[in-house]
């Protein structure tokens, strides 16, 4: 349930597919089953927006999608995405108490990379890059706890 004052992501796709993020604050909700008034980050007005789409800000729902399977498989931009998630959660508003690259990542059974252990309010995350099944050209990028992997 969302509340006026609340930080949300919007996701929503773009004309190519790709999905498009926008971070903002909710104005007020219509009903349990929305939309809701979302005032997005930069911009003067509220925009009115199917709850499906929106999403209160935590630790483990903002992810990067990038195209290109090279992010994975070349070291040193695979170091990168570490910096690209810290920017992201920087823009959605979250605290990231500590964060701890581990190098050129750690690969693991399930074909991803653990990327960085991170701090946020207290408690441990895991950074990990990985492809869904079904995107083999897409990177994802995301926190989630070290004993909570799924795709």
């Amino acid at each position: 349930m969302l509340h006026p004052g609340d930080r949300v992501r919007v996701e929503t796709t773009a004309d190519d597919g790709f999905p498009v993020v926008r971070y903002g604050f909710v104005g007020g909700v219509n009903g349990a089953d929305g939309p809701v008034v979302v005032m997005l980050d930069g911009e003067l007005g509220g925009d009115e927006i199917d709850l499906r789409h929106v999403q209160a800000v935590c630790i483990t729902n903002v992810e990067l999608c990038l195209a290109g399977d090279d992010l994975m498989s070349e070291p040193d931009l695979r170091r990168g995405l570490v910096a690209l998630w810290h920017a992201e959660a920087d823009t959605a508003g979250l605290d990231v108490d500590s964060l701890h690259a581990l190098g050129d990542g750690l690969r693991d059974s399930n074909g991803s990379w653990a990327l960085a252990e991170l701090v946020a309010g207290g408690e441990q995350y895991v950074v990990r890059a990985f492809h869904m099944p079904n995107e083999p050209d897409v990177v994802r990028v995301r926190a989630d706890r070290p004993d909570h992997w799924e795709m």
